[in-house]
């Protein structure tokens, strides 16, 4: 017979999880808490990260947009500028010239005349000579096709030698700065007569029965 010892009883094995306390388990929890939300927290501070990049771009990208706004606006400005600029300098030196149209003319009908000589020829040719260098054109010759825009009809008649309205006369000479006139050619004009034919169409007219005919006939 086997003695057993009194006051013990067989334990049985218990796994070495089980044998943790109390005390353990809850060490081994907060640890696993601990552990557990650490990579969350990396994807916050990266999805964080990258609104603020996405802010900074938005924000270049209206500082840049307003930039070129700036430039564009700047280069209008300067265009606007200097176009004025020229525009009221033409209109300067047409205001100047116009008053010395009347100047002009004088030189003009003393050098038909025959009397612009000794230094009054000089003090002429110089004015014309500064007017032209200001960019003042004359214009308006005779035989020229009368242009309503650039010509004012003074005298009108009829001539049988003229196929359209034609400027015969040039009473007095128009001027122009560029594209600007200042003052239109004042001409007397002159119409096709009523009724009248054109003398290379009568000519026509006229061969083209003795083209018909074909000269003398034979026997």
């Amino acid at each position: 017979m086997t003695e057993e010892t009194p006051g013990f009883e067989e334990q049985p094995d218990v796994p070495s999880e089980a044998a943790q306390t109390p005390d353990d388990a809850a060490k081994g929890a907060g640890s696993a808490d601990k552990a557990g939300p650490a990579a969350p927290a990396g994807d916050l501070e990266q999805v964080a990260l990258q609104a603020q990049l996405d802010q900074v771009r938005t924000a270049l990208n209206e500082r840049t947009a307003d930039l070129q706004r700036l430039q564009a606006e700047y280069q209008n400005y300067r265009r606007r500028v200097e176009r004025d600029r020229v525009t009221v300098k033409e209109i300067a030196v047409a205001s100047l010239l116009s008053e010395l149209l009347p100047v002009l003319d004088d030189i003009g009908r003393a050098r038909e005349h025959g009397e612009l000589v000794g230094g009054f020829k000089s003090v002429g040719e110089s004015v014309e000579a500064v007017s032209a260098k200001l960019g003042l054109q004359q214009f308006g010759k005779e035989g020229e096709p009368f242009d309503p825009l650039v010509h004012e009809a003074l005298m009108h008649s009829y001539a049988p030698d003229v196929t359209e309205t034609t400027c015969v006369q040039i009473l007095q000479p128009g001027y122009r700065i560029g594209e600007r006139t200042i003052r239109p050619a004042r001409v007397a004009v002159a119409e096709p007569q009523p009724g009248a034919t054109p003398a290379k169409g009568g000519e026509g007219e006229a061969a083209a029965p003795d083209e018909e005919s074909g000269g003398p006939e034979e026997g």
